[in-house]
């Protein structure tokens, strides 16, 4: 039955609520039974990264590289040149990187973790830091396996799920004053924004903030780097939560925002609207050419970085089309309206609602887990049994262990992830994941919590396996 919090008073029509595009192709989804959801988890060792895709029915698990390109993207395939050095697809790419960008140097690489690679291999030597809002976890893993270490550095606001502030991204500058001034000189080797802020709760860096971290980034003559997944997505929000660029376009502002920086890593999975890519962007030769070899050794010469030329033809077109306005808004108001959704049925999320997932605030939503039986994984594999929907937990399990210690990592936020593909499904699949996680909610009781089968030692949530503690299974409704 159709919950009566969907349909509030007939308003007129506004087409500024429709999606600014038409289907054009669709694939079929299955639906499977909770006997047979089961059995796949047992299968995965309670990993739902192991689970088929086929086996998923609205797939939530992450927003890198799962949208749907765009017809002009899919025709501008077909002109890829597929020459090994200066092809003249590189030439595109690298055109619309300085148009959207404004950087004239760029390294492409076959995704996000490639180009992270290369950056903190030419940049980061042993004992160095990182520091940042909050490094993703794969930013964090090749920091380290660099041998530097990463400090995130955001303010007490990100860590308050109930607030409403705009930017809870920001990073703190009073604390990245105090650690440039403590630290002997070199010894940070780089800045990162990321913007947004996936790690916590995909919240926004503010335009203000970024003017002060490019400001002492220059007085400690540290290269200032932007983590530009969801670059498009942090401009869009500053247009609407910065009031002194709500006249601006996206385009403009995200222009702006990266003027600040030396440059930029990217998986442009996201936000460059491709199912594959990366790209490292560079203002000066130096830095560029620090970095050239170590792309070419790892990703291949360096103007294909490890894709073929029709890959790089669908990255420039979707740098372009990621900025759109109209894209842009219906993109997040999507996203927003899931959050609205879930608060209306009850459930605990974290506030504001970023640019590209709901995150449910995991510790309230289980209180009877604790922290080391991981709720946000437990949260992730009961919605999977009751209801097909797959998401990810963003806690404990995700923040992996110490190198040095080798103790576990204790997350501020316990979080489970629900990340909307682009342009791929409708408001009725993400209706159908809403009531599905609210119905969970009122059954919450008889989740239970997740210990380690077998630990992987890097980035365990990928490929570890899991076993529950032994408490009573969740019932299905689905």
């Amino acid at each position: 039955m159709p919950r009566p919090y969907r349909h509030g008073p007939r308003e007129s029509p506004r087409p500024d609520r429709a999606e600014p595009w038409r289907v054009k192709m669709v694939e079929p989804i299955r639906r499977t039974t909770r006997p047979e959801r089961a059995q796949l988890l047992k299968e995965a060792g309670f990993n739902l990264f192991q689970v088929k895709a086929e086996d998923v029915f609205v797939d939530l698990l992450t927003d890198s590289g799962t949208g749907a390109m765009s017809a002009a993207q899919w025709a501008a395939m077909l002109l890829g040149d597929e020459s090994y050095a200066g092809a003249r697809s590189f030439g595109h790419l690298e055109a619309a990187v300085r148009q959207v960008m404004g950087f004239p140097h760029v390294l492409p690489a076959h995704q996000g973790r490639g180009a992270e690679h290369v950056l903190m291999a030419a940049t980061v030597t042993r004992g160095q830091t990182v520091a940042s809002n909050a490094l993703f976890d794969t930013t964090r893993a090749h920091v380290e396996h660099a041998g530097g270490r990463g400090v995130d550095l955001l303010g007490e606001k990100a860590y308050d799920v109930r607030s409403d502030d705009p930017f809870k991204g920001d990073l703190d500058v009073a604390a990245l004053r105090r650690l440039l001034e403590r630290d002997a000189r070199g010894s940070v080797a780089l800045i990162v924004q990321t913007a947004t802020c996936n790690m916590t709760g995909g919240q926004p860096v503010s335009m203000a903030n970024q003017e002060s971290v490019a400001r002492l980034a220059r007085d400690f003559d540290v290269p200032l780097f932007v983590d530009a997944a969801r670059f498009a997505e942090n401009a869009y929000l500053i247009q609407q939560r910065e009031p002194r660029f709500r006249q601006y376009s996206v385009a403009a502002i995200a222009l702006e925002f990266m003027a600040h920086a030396d440059g930029c890593v990217m998986s442009a999975k996201k936000d460059a609207l491709v199912n594959i890519g990366g790209l490292l962007a560079f203002r000066e030769r130096p830095l560029y050419d620090r970095c050239r070899p170590y792309g070419i050794l790892f990703e291949g010469f360096s103007t294909y970085g490890g894709l073929a030329g029709r890959d790089l033809e669908a990255m420039a077109r979707g740098l372009r089309e990621g900025v759109d306005d109209e894209y842009l808004a219906a993109r997040v108001r999507q996203v927003q309206r899931l959050g609205e959704l879930l608060e209306r049925g009850g459930v605990p999320i974290l506030r504001p609602v970023g640019g590209h997932a709901v995150y449910v605030d995991a510790a309230r939503f289980l209180p009877h887990i604790p922290w080391d039986e991981f709720p946000g994984h437990a949260l992730a594999c009961a919605l999977y049994l009751s209801s097909g929907v797959r998401g990810v937990e963003v806690g404990s399990l995700m923040a992996g262990c110490d190198p040095a210690s080798g103790k576990r990592r204790r997350a501020r936020l316990e979080l489970f992830r629900l990340a909307v593909p682009r342009r791929v499904y409708t408001d009725n699949h993400l209706e159908y994941a809403a009531d599905a996680l609210i119905e969970l909610h009122e059954r919450r009781d008889e989740v239970e919590g997740m210990r380690f089968e077998e630990q992987a030692p890097v980035l365990p949530h990928f490929i570890s396996t899991f076993q529950p503690v032994g408490r009573k299974t969740v019932v299905a409704s689905h």
